[in-house]
C-alpha cells in the first residue's frame, strides 16, 4: 500500500467523520485503488489516529458500496464493475440530456459567457495534464449547465450522483487518448446550447456519456487481463 494522502483535520467535525471523508476522497480519486486492502493498523499509523475511527469509516464506506468485506482477508476497495458503471451512467445520461435541453431555453447571456470560459479552462487543464485539475474543470463546466436550468430538483438529483460520477470521471480522464475528444465534445455542447438547439444539445450530451462508458469499460477489461 503506497498511497500518498493525509488526514485533513476539521475542527468542526468529529474525528470519525474527518477520517471517513479522507478515506472516501482517496477512493474516489483513485489514490486508494480498486482491490487494495484497507488494513486498520497501517491506516491508523498513516493518518495518526486510533483504529476505532478507521474501523467506523470502513463500515460507512462499505454501506456506500465503496468498500467490500472479503472473508479471511478483511476490507478492500470495491472494484469498478461494468454493472455499477452502467447503472450510474444510465441515470446521468438522462439527467444530462434534460439539463442541456432546459439550458437551451433558460441560460442567460452571462451564463453562456461563464460556460465558454469553463470550456477554455478545461482545455487549459488538459494541456497541463494534471488529472485532479482536469476533473475539477470538468465538474465546474457541467455544474454551470445544470445551474442554468434553474431547476432545483434536477440540481439535487445531479448532486446526488456527483460523488459516484467523480470516481468514474477520474478513471476516464486518466485515459489521455480521450482528451482531444473531450475538448471537442464540450465545444459541441456549448455551441448547441448557445444556438438554443435542443435536439443537437441532447444528442451531444448523450454521446458525451456514451463515450465515457466505452472508455471506462475498455479500461476495466484491460485491468482484468493484467
Amino acid at each position: 500500500m503506497d498511497e500518498q494522502f493525509q488526514v485533513d483535520m476539521d475542527e468542526f467535525l468529529p474525528l470519525r467523520d474527518v477520517v471517513f471523508n479522507t478515506l472516501r476522497k482517496a477512493i474516489l480519486t483513485g489514490t486508494l485503488k480498486p482491490g487494495e486492502r484497507l488494513m486498520e493498523v497501517h491506516l491508523a499509523n498513516k493518518l495518526g489516529v486510533s483504529r476505532t475511527p478507521i474501523r467506523e469509516a470502513i463500515r460507512k464506506l462499505e454501506l456506500e458500496g465503496l468498500v467490500i468485506m472479503i472473508p479471511r482477508r478483511g476490507a478492500e476497495v470495491a472494484q469498478i464493475t461494468e454493472k455499477s458503471l452502467k447503472d450510474v451512467l444510465e441515470v446521468r445520461r438522462a439527467l444530462d440530456a434534460l439539463s442541456v435541453e432546459l439550458a437551451c431555453d433558460r441560460i442567460t447571456e452571462e451564463e453562456l459567457g461563464t460556460l465558454k470560459k469553463a470550456c477554455d479552462d478545461f482545455e487549459t487543464a488538459v494541456r497541463e495534464k494534471d488529472v485532479s485539475v482536469i476533473a475539477k474543470a470538468d465538474v465546474a463546466l457541467h455544474d454551470i449547465i445544470v445551474k442554468a436550468t434553474g431547476n432545483q430538483r434536477l440540481q439535487q438529483l445531479v448532486n446526488n450522483l456527483a460523488e459516484q460520477m467523480y470516481r468514474y470521471r477520474f478513471v476516464y480522464i486518466k485515459d489521455e487518448s480521450q482528451h482531444d475528444k473531450l475538448i471537442a465534445e464540450h465545444k459541441e455542447i456549448f455551441e448547441s446550447i448557445a444556438g438554443r438547439d435542443k435536439e443537437r444539445a441532447s444528442r451531444a450530451a448523450k454521446l458525451h456519456i456514451d463515450n465515457q462508458e466505452k472508455s471506462i469499460i475498455r479500461q476495466i477489461h484491460l485491468e482484468i487481463k493484467r
